[in-house]
C-alpha cells in the first residue's frame, strides 16, 4: 500500500463539523487503498489565543515556555480528529511530534528539523491505523540535562512537518489542504481574477513563496525539492484536483540533517557572457521598456538585468547577453542613447559564476560565504544577482578559474558539478507562471563603497550575523573617485522590520570600511514575475517594463534571475502595478476566487 501524507490547517479543523468532514475525507482516502498520515494544525485561532494568554501574564515570556504552551494547541486537534475517525469506524491513533521521532535543533520557537525516525509511524500504519500527527513541533536533546525539550518549528511549521514526514516515509505524495483551491497566479484579495495553476515547479514555488505567496512555506518546499516529494495543494472544502508542485527525481538522501544539510549543491560557470552598461540614463518611466524592447527586436536574449539606485535624475542599467550577441546589444543601446543621452560603457570580457541550492536567500550566511570566498581569492564582483535558489556573480573573465576553484572548495562541491546544467522550464511552458507583490519591503543603500574585493563580503557578513536576509543586491556600475579611491554604491532590499537594525549595524562599519552614508527608503514595494519558461523567450522583462511605463510607474531598481524578474517601485502604486502586470501576461480568468477572511 502507498502512503499519503495529508496536512490540514487550522481553519480546516476549526470546528467540530469541520473535524468530522476531515475525518470523512481521510476515510475515503483509506478506502481507496492508501495508508494515511494526517498532520494537523491547532484549531482555528487557538495559537493566537494562546499567545494572547501569555501576553496577559508577561511582556517577555521565555521561548521555552512559549513552546510548551503553543504545542498544546495541536494536541487538542489530533485527539479530536482521532476520536472522529474512530467514531466512524476508522482505526486511528494520535501522536505528538516527539512520539513520531521529529528531532530538531534546540532553538525554541524556530527550530529546524535535524532528522526523522519513521519506524514507529510505519508500525502504526502497518497495523491498520491512520496516524494523526501534531504539526509544528518536535523534540530537541538538551545537552545540559540529558533530557529532551519540546520545540516548535515556527511559521509554516505544520507544512514543514508534513513534507518532512512524507520524505521520511517516501510517501506517494503530500497533500496540503488549505482555504484556497490551489496555488494561485497572485493574491486573490488584490486581484479577484487570479486563477489556479494546474502545476508549478518547486523552483518556481520557492520564488513565489519567498516573495510572499503564503499558501506554502519556503521551508516545506525546500524539503520537497531536496527529497523529490510530490506536493498537491488542494481546498479543504472541495474535491477539485488543486495544484501539483513538481520536483526533479532525486536519489536516496539521508534523513539526518534534513533541514541543515548543505544548502549549496552545485557550482556553475558560464563563460559565454558579455556585459553591457548604460550610464546616466534618464530616471523616468519607460526607459527600461524602450531599451529592452529594442534589444528584443534585434533577436537578442538578455540574461541578468541590474538597475542600480538612482543618483539625481539618472540611473545606470547593466545587463548580460551571450558573447555573440554583444555587438547587436550595444548597437541597440547606442540607438537609445542617441535619443536620450547617456554613455555606453565598454563591458570587457566577463564570466558568470553561480552557486545553486535550496533556500539560499533565506540563509544569509550562505550569501555572505559566497562573497567572502571570492574576496579571499582576490576576485572582484561586477554584478550580483540573487534568487531563492541561486546566487550569481559577474566577474572578470580572467578570474573565472580562480573563482570556480574557490567556490567548489568552500562549499565542498566536486569538480564534476562545475558547468552542471541548470534545470529550467521547457519552451512549451508559459513565460510567466505567477506574479507576486511584497509590500513589506525597504531599500537599503550603502553609498561610496570602496571598489575592491571584500567590501560586499564584509557588509553582508555583518547582516548575516544577525540573521538579516537581503534580496535584490545591486552594485552600481558608475565608479566615482572620492579622495583618490574608486567607489561604487551597493543597494539591496530587505524586510521592512529589519531595515533600522541593518542601517545601525552598517553605520558602525563606516569608519572601518570607509564608505559613505547608509540610507533607508521604507516606502517601496517589490513586484516580481516568476516562470521557468521565461528563460526560453526574449522580451518578457521588456513587456513587464512597458506595462509599468504605460501606467506612469517608475522603476527604481531591477534585478533578474533565469526564472524571475523583480522591480522595486513606489508602495503607493503597488497594487495597481500588480493588477496591470497580472492582466498583461494573460493570467486573469473569468471566475473570481473567494478566499475566506
Amino acid at each position: 500500500m502507498t502512503v499519503i501524507v495529508q496536512k490540514y490547517g487550522g481553519t480546516s479543523v476549526g470546528t467540530v463539523e469541520r473535524i468530522k468532514a476531515v475525518a470523512a475525507r481521510i476515510q475515503r482516502t483509506v478506502a481507496a487503498g492508501h495508508q494515511v498520515v494526517a498532520v494537523v494544525s491547532a484549531m482555528g485561532h487557538t495559537t493566537d489565543e494562546l499567545v494572547k494568554l501569555a501576553a496577559d501574564i508577561t511582556d517577555n515570556p521565555s521561548r521555552r515556555e512559549m513552546d510548551m504552551l503553543l504545542s498544546t494547541g495541536e494536541q487538542v486537534s489530533i485527539s479530536l480528529l482521532s476520536m472522529a475517525l474512530q467514531a466512524i469506524g476508522q482505526p486511528a491513533v494520535s501522536m505528538t511530534g516527539a512520539q513520531v521521532g521529529i528531532v530538531t535543533e534546540s532553538h525554541h520557537s524556530r527550530a529546524r528539523i535535524l532528522e526523522i525516525d519513521p519506524e514507529r509511524l510505519r508500525r502504526q500504519l502497518d497495523s491498520g491505523n491512520v496516524v494523526v500527527v501534531a504539526g509544528f513541533q518536535g523534540i530537541a536533546p538538551n545537552q545540559e540535562t540529558d533530557h529532551f525539550e519540546i520545540t516548535t518549528l515556527g511559521r509554516g511549521g505544520s507544512d514543514t512537518s508534513a513534507v518532512g514526514l512524507a520524505a521520511a516515509l517516501k510517501a506517494e505524495c503530500c497533500e496540503i489542504y488549505t482555504d484556497v483551491p490551489g496555488v494561485l497566479t497572485t493574491d486573490p484579495r488584490l486581484v479577484p481574477e487570479a486563477q489556479i495553476m494546474p502545476a508549478i515547479t518547486c523552483d518556481e514555488m520557492l520564488e513565489l513563496a519567498s516573495l510572499g505567496a503564503s499558501v506554502l512555506h519556503p521551508r516545506a518546499v525546500e524539503i520537497a525539492r531536496n527529497y523529490g516529494v510530490r506536493l498537491v495543494v488542494r481546498s479543504s472544502w472541495t474535491d477539485d484536483p488543486g495544484t501539483q508542485v513538481t520536483s526533479a527525481t532525486v536519489g536516496d538522501r539521508p534523513l539526518v540533517g534534513m533541514e541543515i544539510a548543505r544548502p549549496v549543491d552545485g557550482v556553475q560557470l558560464d563563460a559565454d557572457q558579455a556585459k553591457v552598461t548604460l550610464l546616466h540614463v534618464p530616471d523616468r518611466p519607460g526607459i527600461a521598456a524602450q531599451l529592452f524592447r529594442g534589444i528584443g527586436e534585434h533577436g537578442v536574449s538578455v540574461d541578468l538585468i541590474i538597475q542600480s539606485v538612482h543618483e539625481g535624475s539618472s540611473n545606470d542599467i547593466s545587463f548580460t547577453v551571450g558573447r555573440n550577441d554583444q555587438e547587436q546589444a550595444e548597437a541597440a543601446s547606442r540607438q537609445l542613447l542617441s535619443d536620450l543621452g547617456g554613455e555606453l560603457l565598454p563591458g570587457g570580457e566577463v564570466a558568470k559564476v553561480s552557486v545553486s541550492g535550496v533556500g539560499i536567500v533565506g540563509r544569509p550566511e550562505v550569501l555572505a560565504k559566497v562573497f567572502r570566498t571570492l574576496a579571499d581569492a582576490g576576485v572582484n564582483l561586477q554584478l550580483i544577482s540573487t534568487s531563492e535558489v541561486k546566487v550569481s556573480c559577474v566577474i572578470d573573465a580572467a578570474d573565472r578559474e580562480t573563482a570556480i576553484a574557490a567556490l567548489c572548495q568552500a562549499f565542498e562541491i566536486e569538480a564534476s558539478a562545475v558547468n552542471a546544467a541548470v534545470a529550467l522550464g521547457s519552451e512549451d511552458e508559459p513565460p510567466v507562471r505567477g506574479v507576486a507583490l511584497d509590500r513589506n519591503q525597504a531599500r537599503l543603500a550603502i553609498l561610496a563603497v570602496p571598489d575592491r574585493p571584500g567590501m560586499a563580503a564584509r557588509i553582508f557578513e555583518t547582516l548575516a550575523q544577525r540573521q538579516i536576509s537581503v534580496d535584490m543586491i545591486v552594485q552600481s556600475q558608475r565608479s566615482r573617485d572620492l579622495n583618490g579611491v574608486a567607489c561604487r554604491d551597493i543597494c539591496c532590499t530587505l524586510a521592512r522590520e529589519d531595515a533600522v537594525q541593518a542601517q545601525s549595524l552598517l553605520e558602525a562599519l563606516q569608519s572601518e570600511l570607509g564608505f559613505g552614508a547608509v540610507l533607508v527608503q521604507p516606502d517601496v514595494a517589490k513586484l516580481s514575475i516568476v516562470g521557468a519558461g521565461m528563460a526560453h523567450q526574449s522580451g518578457v522583462a521588456a513587456q513587464m517594463f512597458a506595462e509599468l511605463a504605460a501606467a506612469g510607474i517608475n522603476i527604481e531598481m531591477i534585478a533578474t534571475s533565469e526564472i524571475k524578474t523583480c522591480c522595486v517601485i513606489a508602495e503607493d502604486r503597488a497594487i495597481e502595478a500588480l493588477q496591470r502586470i497580472h492582466q498583461v501576461f494573460g493570467l486573469a480568468g473569468e471566475r473570481a476566487i473567494t478566499v475566506p477572511a
